[in-house]
């Protein structure tokens, strides 16, 4: 027997819209159709429109040096000024050395009319020339404005007789994973060629330098390509094309871009001073990985972990410590520990601002005045402070051992042993038993022990003591300050269970 269900409709004034909506799609539904919702933006049918509005603003660069190559043959001797001076000059001292010119290839892009072109620094290294062509045939000669080697980038000034065509920089901010983009360069040397894809990651970290943040796509970039723009869909440029990753040396799919949002920054200093002004902190920073985490006490993993502070820089006037974890820079939450350099460099040059740290578990925030990365760099090496002021003028010649470590006094013996430097004070670490605790972490011998969980100690007793504290407190891991031999200094975790 069918069972037929039928439904009473009760009328209770007009019907609305969104009612009589509702009943169409259930209609359709019951008919097996279905409704699907649109994108918020659809792939393009074409980018020739784009094409065609922006690359007579892409150029093809070509550079050349001289290069000296082989090294020359043994002169004769001879008396200085003797009638056989010239012919062994002649013949002999510039045998087996060449001298030839050196060609390459790149591409860039005119971001202003009056002349000025962005490429890549690697493009025009130590070039002797540089010259710019142009989509319309014409090449003109260019001068360097200035380069930055850590974000490989380089800016360009041409003279022309006219307006160049130019693009903008947009927001490469707001570029999310699979948004379409545009690529155009001069790959193998071929010209202007236009190819397309989508952003495939953000903030791709490929260890080329201290500011990694690429955008990855999978447009087509060969080589030649480099210094070549990234346009979005509007005819912006929201990154510069810089590196692949490929066996061959032909595109795989997987190509990086410096974005706009450090590349813009850049372009403006390097176009206003010649070179760059980054800020500069003064701390020299590791990862806080999870167990530097749990023996902090800190719950997730995240922020800088201070290992040194530069003496008389920034931080240490304005009293920053080894073991303080940065969590803040000037108002912004530090991720990681890489993301702190970009973040200072970005920032102005005597600019005064909060940093938040962590410091034996309370939050406490200073105010400093940043200097210039540059006059930093121009220093042969910053000196590291280390916080052993108070130590003892005859430290104890007893031994002690812990978590697979065989602590010693640092006597003048074992400093001459493992050449540590006179400013180090501490216990040094005199064996390691291969199977353990220490030893997983990569603890050596030589290594010299500053503080056991953020306090300082003197004696092997001291960090024997310190340890079975933190054992008998119920806490899994133990947090170590270390120098080397050199008296760089590091963080180390270790794990008692």
């Amino acid at each position: 027997m069918a069972v037929h269900r039928q439904t009473a409709l009760v009328r209770r004034g007009p019907i609305s819209a969104a009612r009589v909506g509702f009943f169409l799609l259930a209609l359709l539904m019951g008919f097996g159709l279905t409704i699907s919702q649109a994108p918020a933006r659809g792939a393009p049918d074409s980018f020739a429109d784009l094409a065609e509005k922006v690359i007579d603003s892409v150029v093809n660069i070509s550079t050349s040096q001289t290069v000296t190559t082989g090294r020359s043959l043994p002169v004769p001797e001879g008396r200085e000024g003797s009638p056989f001076q010239d012919f062994f000059d002649k013949h002999f001292r510039n045998r087996g050395r060449n001298r030839h010119r050196v060609q390459s290839l790149g591409s860039g892009f005119v971001i202003d009319p009056a002349g000025y072109i962005v490429t890549n620094n690697h493009v025009i290294d130590k070039a002797d020339e540089i010259y710019v062509n142009f989509n319309d045939g014409s090449k003109l000669k260019a001068e360097l404005v200035g380069h930055d080697s850590k974000t490989d980038l380089a800016l360009l000034k041409v003279k022309s007789e006219k307006p160049l065509k130019f693009v903008r920089f947009g927001d490469s901010k707001v570029l999310r994973v699979g948004d379409w983009v545009m690529a155009i360069g001069n790959p193998f040397g071929l010209g202007g060629t236009v190819t397309a894809g989508i952003v495939s990651a953000r903030s791709r970290n490929i260890n080329s330098g201290p500011y990694d943040n690429f955008i990855q796509t999978d447009a087509a970039i060969n080589r030649g390509n480099s210094g070549g723009p990234l346009f979005n869909l509007e005819g912006e440029v929201v990154g510069i094309n810089t590196a692949i990753i490929s066996p061959s040396g032909g595109s795989i799919g997987i190509g990086f871009s410096v974005p706009t949002e450090i590349a813009a920054g850049v372009i403006q200093q390097l176009r206003q001073f010649g070179t760059t002004r980054r800020g500069w902190l003064g701390v020299n920073i590791q990862e806080v990985n999870e167990d530097i985490a749990e023996s902090l006490e800190m719950g997730k993993a995240r922020g800088a972990l201070v290992s040194g502070v530069s003496a008389g820089g920034p931080a240490e006037k304005a009293g920053l410590k080894t073991g303080d974890v940065i969590l803040k820079f000037n108002g912004q939450d530090v991720p990681r520990m890489r993301d702190l350099p970009r973040m200072v460099a970005t920032t102005s040059v005597g600019a005064k601002v909060p940093v938040e740290v962590l410091r034996g578990g309370e939050t406490v925030t200073l105010q400093v005045e940043l200097g210039r990365l540059e006059d930093f760099d121009k220093l042969k090496k910053a000196s590291v402070t280390t916080e052993d002021d108070n130590t003892p003028a005859e430290p104890s010649v007893a031994t002690a051992e812990t978590l697979g470590m065989t602590l010693s006094p640092l006597t003048d013996v074992l400093r001459k042993k493992y050449n540590i430097d006179e400013a180090v004070q501490g216990v040094v670490v005199s064996e390691v038993d291969p199977a353990g605790k220490a030893a997983e972490k990569r603890i050596r011998q030589g290594q010299v022990i500053l503080e056991v969980a953020q306090e300082p100690v003197y004696t092997p007793e001291d960090v024997a003591k310190q340890v079975k504290k933190i054992v008998d407190g119920g806490r899994d891991t133990v947090l170590f300050k270390m120098a080397n031999a050199r008296g760089e200094v590091h963080f180390i975790a270790v794990r008692v269970k």
